[in-house]
C-alpha cells in the first residue's frame, strides 16, 4: 500500500453437459480472442473512484463505484441504496464494494480515488479510527487492500469524483441497485 497524505487536485470451459442434464441453457463459451467479462481487468492496472452519501446524517444513504482501466475505459459501475446510515459508513461501504470488484476483476494494481479526506487519512494511517461503527469496515478494507497488494489510496476533490457521486445519488433517488455495465460474476 502506498501512502499519499496530501490532497491531489482533480485531476472456459463449457458447462453444456451438466446444464443439459438439469434442463438449464448452456453457458456460452467465450468467442476466440474476446475476453470473458470477469477477465477484463485481469493483470491490469485499474482505477477505482467511489462515493458514499447520506441525506441526513444518519439518513437514507447510497453508494457509487466506478472501475476503469488505466486508459479510462469503464469496466464496472455500481449504484446501491444502503438504507439508513451515516455518510462515513456509506463511504466505507463504497470502498469495500469497489475493492471487492477490483479483486473479482483480477486487478494487478489499483489506484483508489476518494473525495472523503477522513477515509483516505484513516486508510493511510494518518488518522486513527475511533468510531465503533467504522472500525470493522476499516479492518475489512485494510484486509482487502493487503490481499490485492499494489494499492494506492489518494484524495481527490469532488470535481474529480463526479460519476461515482452521480451513481450514489441515483441509488438514493431510486432506493435501489443499479449496475449500468452489467453485474460481476463471483469468483
Amino acid at each position: 500500500m502506498t501512502l499519499f497524505p496530501e490532497k491531489h487536485p482533480p485531476t472456459a470451459h463449457s458447462a453444456r453437459g451438466a446444464d443439459a442434464l438439469v434442463g438449464r441453457p448452456a453457458i456460452p463459451t467465450p468467442a476466440a480472442g474476446k475476453p470473458r467479462w470477469e477477465d477484463r481487468g485481469k493483470g491490469k492496472a485499474l482505477v477505482l473512484h467511489f462515493d458514499g452519501g447520506s441525506r441526513g446524517n444518519p439518513g437514507p444513504a447510497g453508494i457509487g463505484v466506478t472501475l476503469t482501466d488505466s486508459q479510462g475505459t469503464p469496466l464496472y459501475e455500481l449504484g446501491e441504496f444502503l438504507g439508513r446510515c451515516t455518510n462515513n459508513v456509506a463511504e466505507y461501504t463504497a470502498l469495500l464494494r469497489g475493492l471487492n470488484a477490483a479483486k473479482t476483476l483480477g486487478a494487478a494494481k489499483l489506484t483508489v480515488h476518494s473525495d472523503s479526506e477522513l477515509l483516505v487519512r484513516q486508510i493511510n494511517g494518518i488518522y486513527k479510527v475511533k468510531s465503533p461503527d467504522l472500525k470493522p469496515l476499516f479492518q475489512k478494507a485494510v484486509a482487502l487492500i493487503n490481499a490485492l497488494g499494489d494499492v494506492t489510496v489518494t484524495h481527490v476533490y469532488r470535481e474529480g469524483n463526479t460519476r461515482a457521486d452521480e451513481l450514489a445519488n441515483l441509488a438514493m433517488d431510486t432506493a435501489g441497485k443499479i449496475e449500468p455495465l452489467g453485474g460481476l460474476l463471483p469468483r
